[in-house]
């Protein structure tokens, strides 16, 4: 329960400080987490087939 509102916290962090950065820094910042959002979704998809086979 405590890690849910921890996360929630740092949620309502996250979200009040995109409300207050220009839009240019916003889509910086997606892009930067997007990237690193595949670049581990295929770092963990080849660990599976490796583990696999």
């Amino acid at each position: 329960m405590l890690f849910l509102v921890a996360a929630l916290l740092l949620l309502g962090v996250a979200l009040g400080s995109v409300a207050h950065a220009p839009l240019p820094v916003t889509l910086v910042a997606a892009a930067v987490i997007g990237v690193w959002l595949v670049a581990f979704a295929v770092r963990e998809r080849t660990a599976r087939r490796r583990h696999q086979h």
